[in-house]
């Protein structure tokens, strides 16, 4: 049974190899599932393994004593997060806090966890070490975390995406943008990866998962992804996302389909132009290569044939 275990879990990884980024899968040191997540940009929340008995949380623990792997521990505490055990989930990483200090997962898990019982200040100094441990974490989007952090620390009321990104897409039907494309993807990605955790522990409505859903949807349109970003803003205002901005966003659906395609034309022909410019200078790099491999051979035959006279 533990071989045909093993097996199946290296058969989904490597189908993960091949999954787009956002296609997440966490994996046990056991080699259970924790979550298989969706692929692409728009966020449903983990869909969590069926981890409600306590046979999981024994055999990590048993696991744990006959190895001293400190990750079979933190397994456990995330076990018990997905059962919603916030309090006893805590106590289990200050504890491997003490047993391995500075763990980046540790870290991250418990400023997760003072958060989800509403310590913000406290969730805010952990995730803090978190990101010190390790800048590039979660896609180095923790950056949005602290900002969401900062946000409840300072009880900011209606929140704006401006506050929470650092950026804004105006106030037009269609949204605009001064990041590139790699800036805007990147974006994105932050905003997904960071929207997606929450939206796996906390139910609608909530003011600031809706403002995040507004903005990464805003992203996701512009992109092009416009059927994605229909998606993402309906789950906005299922989250209790109220600027009328939103429904014009909606209303702009099929232009921006329109738009985005006279856009992939355009580059298409300027593809095309640009290719039937390099083809004739090719061509005429060739030709004048010839005339000029000609006149080399025509001087030197005919200075040849003057020291021949000679």
């Amino acid at each position: 049974m533990n071989k045909l275990k093993v097996f199946i879990v290296l058969v989904l990884l490597s189908f993960k190899s091949f999954a787009c980024l956002n296609g997440e899968s966490k994996y046990l040191k056991n080699g259970e599932i924790a979550y298989i997540d969706f692929r692409g940009l728009v966020p449903h929340g983990h869909n969590f393994s069926n981890f409600k008995s306590s046979k999981i949380l024994i055999e990590l623990d048993s696991l744990y004593r006959k190895t001293n792997d400190i990750e079979y521990l933190s397994d456990k505490g995330y076990v018990l997060i997905i059962q919603k055990k916030y309090h006893e989930a805590l106590q289990l990483y200050l504890n491997i806090e003490k047993i391995k200090p500075n763990r980046y997962s540790t870290a991250s898990n418990i400023g997760t966890l003072y958060e989800l019982i509403g310590e913000n200040q406290k969730a805010y100094n952990w995730i803090k070490k978190s990101i010190e441990i390790n800048p590039e974490s979660h896609y180095g989007s923790e950056w949005l975390h602290l900002k969401i952090l900062e946000a409840k620390v300072k009880d900011i009321k209606n929140v704006s995406g401006e506050f929470l990104t650092n950026n804004s897409f105006g106030k037009e039907a269609f949204p605009k943008t001064n990041l590139s494309n790699k800036q805007l993807r990147l974006f994105a990605q932050s905003v997904y990866f960071q929207v997606n955790e929450r939206m796996s522990f906390i139910k609608p409505e909530d003011h600031i998962i809706s403002v995040l859903l507004f903005e990464l949807g805003n992203a996701v349109k512009i992109i092009g992804e416009n059927q994605n970003a229909k998606q993402i803003y309906k789950k906005a205002k299922e989250y209790g996302f109220k600027d009328k901005i939103i429904d014009k966003r909606l209303n702009s659906y099929y232009e921006s389909s329109a738009s985005y395609g006279k856009i992939k034309n355009q580059k298409k022909s300027e593809s095309i132009n640009n290719k039937v410019r390099i083809d004739i200078w090719i061509v005429i790099s060739i030709i004048g290569g010839v005339i000029l491999i000609g006149l080399i051979l025509f001087y030197s035959k005919s200075k040849n044939s003057k020291n021949t006279q000679s």
